[in-house]
C-alpha cells in the first residue's frame, strides 16, 4: 500500500466525511442541495482533520507499532517519524484554516475537536474514562458539525449526544474486553473493575435510549423516525446487559444499534 494512503488511513477519513454529510441530511434533508458549497468545504475540513489525527497517532505510537503494527510506514522504515509529524501539523493547520470560511458555530466545533484530538493523542488516551469520552465526543461532533454548517444544529444535537453516549458505552466495553492486553493504559475497568465499568457502559447505553424520544416529542421528526428508533432502542437495551457475559458481543451489537439509530435520524430528516 502507498505509504501516504496507509498513514492517512483514507478509509477512516472517508467515513468521517460520511458522518458529516449524514448529519447535514438529518438537519435539512433534501435541502442539502442548497448547501453544497458549505458541505464540500466542511468535508475538506473533516478529511484534513482525520489526516492530522492519524498521522500524529502513527508518530506517537511508532515504538509500540514496531510490535503491534510493523507494516505501518514508520516502523517499516518507509517514512521518517519527522515526516509524519510535519504532515500532521500541516493537516491540522489546513483544517483550521479551511474552517474559518464556515460560520462561527462551525468554527467553534472544529477548534474544539482539534483541541480534544491533540489532548487525546498527547495525554488523555492513557487516562481511561477521559480518553473514552474524548473519542465519544469526536464521534458526536461530526453530526453537530453537519448541522452547524447549515445553521440547524438544533436538529443534530440529539443524534450528536446519542452518538456520544453509544460510543462511550462501546469504548468502555472494548476496554473490558481488552483488560488482559492493555499494559500501557490505565483503563476504567482496570481502575474500578470490569463489573463496575460495565455498569457505567450500561448507563451510557440506556441514557441514549432515553434521549432518543426527544426529536419526536420536540416535533422535529415524525412517526417514521419513532418506529425505527424504537428498534435501535431495543438493541441498546440488549447491549446494556449482554456485554456483562460477552463484551465482544455487546460492543458488536452496540455498533448495530448505532447504525439503526442513524437510519432513524435519516428518515426523520428526509420525510
Amino acid at each position: 500500500m502507498n505509504r501516504y494512503i496507509q498513514l492517512f488511513r483514507v478509509g477512516n477519513c472517508v467515513m468521517g466525511v460520511v458522518g458529516l454529510v449524514l448529519g447535514t441530511l438529518v438537519a435539512v434533508g433534501t435541502g442539502i442541495v442548497d448547501h453544497l458549497q458549505a458541505v464540500a468545504l466542511a468535508s475538506a475540513v473533516v478529511f484534513l482533520f482525520f489526516i492530522g489525527g492519524n498521522s500524529l497517532n502513527d508518530y506517537l505510537d511508532r515504538e509500540v507499532d514496531k510490535l503491534a503494527h510493523p507494516e505501518r510506514p514508520i516502523p517499516s522504515g518507509r517514512m521518517l517519524p519527522r515526516t509524519a509529524l510535519r504532515i500532521s501539523a500541516a493537516a491540522f493547520a489546513l483544517s483550521i484554516l479551511a474552517s474559518l470560511f464556515l460560520n462561527p458555530l462551525s468554527i467553534a466545533v472544529v477548534l474544539t475537536a482539534v483541541i480534544i484530538m491533540l489532548a487525546y493523542e498527547l495525554r488523555t488516551k492513557k487516562m481511561g474514562l477521559i480518553g473514552n469520552m474524548s473519542i465519544a465526543w469526536l464521534t458526536g461532533a461530526l453530526f453537530l458539525l453537519g448541522g452547524a454548517i447549515v445553521g440547524r444544529i438544533e436538529y443534530t444535537v440529539a443524534i450528536g449526544i446519542m452518538a456520544f453516549l453509544a460510543t462511550l458505552g462501546r469504548e468502555i466495553v472494548k476496554d473490558i474486553q481488552d483488560m488482559g492486553s492493555d499494559f500501557d493504559r490505565k483503563t476504567l475497568p482496570q481502575k474500578i473493575g470490569a463489573k463496575r465499568a460495565g455498569v457505567v457502559a450500561s448507563i451510557a447505553f440506556l441514557a441514549a435510549v432515553a434521549l432518543s424520544f426527544q426529536p419526536y416529542l420536540a416535533g422535529f421528526f415524525n412517526e417514521a423516525y419513532l418506529a425505527v428508533v424504537l428498534l435501535a432502542d431495543a438493541i441498546f437495551i440488549y447491549c446494556s446487559y449482554v456485554h456483562f457475559r460477552n463484551p465482544k458481543q455487546g460492543q458488536r451489537w452496540a455498533k448495530y444499534g448505532m447504525l439503526v439509530a442513524l437510519v432513524a435520524f435519516l428518515l426523520g430528516g428526509l420525510l
